[in-house]
């Protein structure tokens, strides 16, 4: 079995059942975290509960902001726990056509941003464009592996 990821006849993504039911999980995670909608939700299928339609303007809102969350962290644990999800999400939202950029060197440490979460001393904090540059080249890597 597998779900479908669509926006109108187009399939973004086909993962197993397994791995599309965890990111709708985490998808609700960071939903909640960035306080926006994902625009991902049930399909034109209403009965089938594993064909779901992407919204691309409500989706390229959200994954934005998500970029911009993972970057301006610099938090180790949770650039770690979250590094795998905004890399599937951004993959997802470059194979509907929405451009994400990934912050760049003039972003400065926090992509501009001022959020900072206690990190224990000792761990240094990858700057914003080591973020960025490590979030694309796993989004790269994540395409590769999403199945259409």
């Amino acid at each position: 079995m597998s779900m479908y990821f669509d926006i109108d006849d187009e399939t973004l993504w086909n993962p197993s059942n397994g791995a599309g039911r965890l990111f709708l999980r985490q998808l609700e995670v960071f939903e909640a975290e960035l306080n926006l909608p994902s625009g991902i939700g049930q399909g034109k299928y209403w009965g089938d509960p594993d064909t779901l339609e992407v919204d691309p303007a409500v989706y390229a809102a959200f994954v934005r902001g998500l970029v911009a969350r993972h970057c301006r962290t610099g938090h180790s644990v949770i650039l770690a726990l979250s590094e795998g999800f905004v890399a599937t999400a951004v993959a997802l939202a470059r194979r509907a056509g929405i451009e994400v950029e990934m912050p760049g060197p003039s972003s400065g440490d926090t992509c501009g941003g001022v959020e900072r979460d206690v990190q224990v001393p000792g761990n240094p904090r990858a700057g914003a464009a080591d973020i960025a540059t490590a979030l694309d080249a796993r989004a790269q890597e994540m395409d590769r592996w999403m199945a259409r």
